[in-house]
């Protein structure tokens, strides 16, 4: 059970002045109102039979379109710093659609919180294609865009959101938009988005923008075994999901082998992913145990692992997991982060954990305060190691449309009445309060 910081023996640990509280959410997910946009690349997923676990859409989601004022309430009651939501492109490729966010970030900062645009966050217009170059200089395009009508009030920006999952899940396993199957025929759509990313920097710092980041998501890999055929899988493992995401934009080069087999002139493009970032995301939300292939084809976490691949996902044994089946390992955040400064060095700006939460059904959710206060214990510690954090979002504000998994997966500290789409009731839960006591607190030991 986690403290209760009223009057507990054992609060959490205080944060360096100036750290900001956030909680995060995405456009497709939260925004509904599909009539007011054009169509993205969920939209033509989700109208496929058997793409969605439950069948749903996102065409109506949480309404926040509509409902952004009473969610803006939420965040003041809430007392966070900063609210990090993503722009919609198909939206702001819609008559109209800048004008939504206008009046949002104009909300927030009269409710006292900080606007944090995500600028993607996998919700492609679907007439664009990853794996086409052209779709990040049209990326660039639409970053001018939104920078040139929210700049004068935005002044922290993150680029991309999960490079890895939306091209791991999205381009080579095909579980998640657009469907795609290429496995490591994928790799183009890495390269194209983080080009993207690089180019958004551009023309973010030509608009005078200061404050700059990208959102990747990490997590430690632990060889099933000592032994040779597991330690290489793990490592191979690592490559993909960590070192393949971050050494180009860090390092300014691709892991031993990688560069190869991107596409373009990739010494002239690592030359523009690699510009200077003022922070660096990380979403974290497990390790992950990795051994050699076994010839199957298994599912972990609602993704298929296929049998060719050279390695395969192991379960974590004797620690909890999320009702999405992911181990809850919280000491996992304070490795990460300590082995990337390890890794990285003074290359590696001040970090920010942009997504850090879990599923779990229910309103008095006390599970998820438990996972909440053990992962801001093992931030602490990272802090305390040394690793230069400025700042930490939960996932999510809301329940919402969890992508393939519908709306079976409920990851807000405010709980959304699906049941009823005519009210889409808002409840806080049992976690909303005991993260507003938290950062009540840490307000009162400053």
């Amino acid at each position: 059970m986690a403290t209760d910081p009223r009057g507990a023996a054992n609060p959490i640990p205080r944060f360096p002045a100036g750290f900001l509280w956030g909680v995060s959410t995405s456009a497709h997910q939260i925004e509904g109102a599909a009539d007011a946009r054009e169509q993205s690349v969920w939209d033509a997923f989700t109208a496929e039979p058997g793409r969605i676990k439950d069948g749903s859409t996102a065409a109506v989601a949480c309404d926040h379109y509509h409902r952004h004022t009473e969610d803006v309430a939420l965040l003041s009651g809430l007392g966070v710093d900063a609210y990090r939501f993503s722009v919609s492109w198909p939206r702001v490729n819609s008559p109209g659609g800048l004008d939504f966010y206008d009046r949002l970030v104009d909300e927030l900062l009269a409710a006292g919180v900080r606007p944090v645009p995500t600028l993607f966050h996998w919700d492609l217009p679907a007439r664009l294609d990853w794996l086409d170059r052209d779709t990040a200089h049209r990326f660039a395009a639409y970053v001018s865009r939104v920078v040139d009508r929210l700049g004068d009030r935005v002044h922290r920006w993150i680029t991309v959101n999960e490079p890895a999952e939306h091209t791991l899940l999205g381009h080579a396993l095909g579980t998640h938009a657009p469907g795609r199957r290429l496995m490591f025929d994928a790799l183009p759509a890495a390269h194209h988005q983080l080009l993207a990313h690089g180019l958004a920097v551009q023309a973010l710092r030509a608009a005078g923008a200061r404050d700059i980041g990208i959102a990747n998501s990490h997590g430690p890999t632990w060889p099933a075994s000592r032994e040779p055929g597991d330690l290489e899988a793990a490592a191979f493992y690592d490559l993909l999901l960590n070192r393949l995401f971050a050494d180009p934009l860090l390092l300014g080069e691709y892991p031993e082998g990688l560069g190869e087999l991107m596409p373009g002139d990739v010494a002239s493009d690592l030359a523009v992913i690699a510009e200077p970032l003022d922070f660096y995301g990380v979403n974290y939300y497990a390790p992950t145990r990795v051994g050699a292939p076994q010839g199957t084809e298994i599912e972990f976490g609602g993704v298929r692992i296929p049998a060719e691949l050279p390695f395969t996902v192991r379960q974590i044994e004797d620690v909890p997991v999320t009702d999405f089946g992911w181990p809850v390992v919280p000491e996992g955040l304070t490795e990460l982060l300590t082995g990337f400064t390890a890794r990285y060095g003074d290359r590696l700006p001040p970090v920010v954990i942009t997504e850090n939460g879990c599923s779990y059904p229910g309103i008095d959710d006390q599970d998820r305060i438990a996972y909440l206060d053990g992962h801001l214990r093992a931030l602490h510690r990272a802090v305390e190691a040394g690793v230069d954090v400025r700042g930490y979002f939960v996932w999510s504000l809301l329940d919402n449309f969890e992508w393939a998994e519908g709306y079976e997966r409920r990851f807000g500290l405010v709980h959304v009445d699906f049941s009823d789409p005519g009210t889409l009731k808002r409840t806080p839960k049992a976690s909303y309060a005991w993260l507003r006591d938290v950062l009540r607190a840490q307000r009162s030991q400053r």
